[in-house]
C-alpha cells in the first residue's frame, strides 16, 4: 500500500492552502486527497496519500511545524481505493 499521511488539523480558511504549499514547494505530488470535519467542526482530519520517497521524513517534521496542524501520523493501512475517483459514482447519495 502506498503511505498516506493522516492530519488532525483546525478547521479554518487557509489551512489546506498552508498543507499543500508546502508540498508544492518542494515538488511533492499529492496522489489523493481525502478531507472532512470531526467533532463539533472546529477540528478537521485530512489523508493526504503520497509516493513512497527520500524527502518524506523531512515533509512530515515541517507538517508538524505548521500552526494549524495538531497532529502527524503516517499510516500503510489505507486502502487505496478510497481516492479512486472512479468510486465515486458507485456511491449512493442519501435522497
Amino acid at each position: 500500500m502506498q503511505p498516506v499521511i493522516e492530519l488532525l488539523v483546525a478547521n479554518h480558511p487557509g489551512v489546506m492552502a498552508r498543507i499543500t504549499n508546502l508540498f508544492s514547494r518542494r515538488a511533492f505530488n499529492l496522489e489523493g486527497i481525502l478531507c472532512g470535519p470531526i467533532g463539533d467542526g472546529r477540528e478537521s482530519r485530512i489523508f493526504l496519500q503520497v509516493t513512497e520517497d527520500d524527502r518524506l521524513p523531512r515533509v512530515l517534521k515541517e507538517l508538524n511545524g505548521l500552526h494549524d496542524v495538531l497532529g502527524v501520523m503516517l499510516r500503510y493501512d489505507v486502502p487505496a481505493g478510497v481516492f479512486d475517483p472512479r468510486r465515486v459514482g458507485e456511491m449512493k447519495m442519501a435522497s
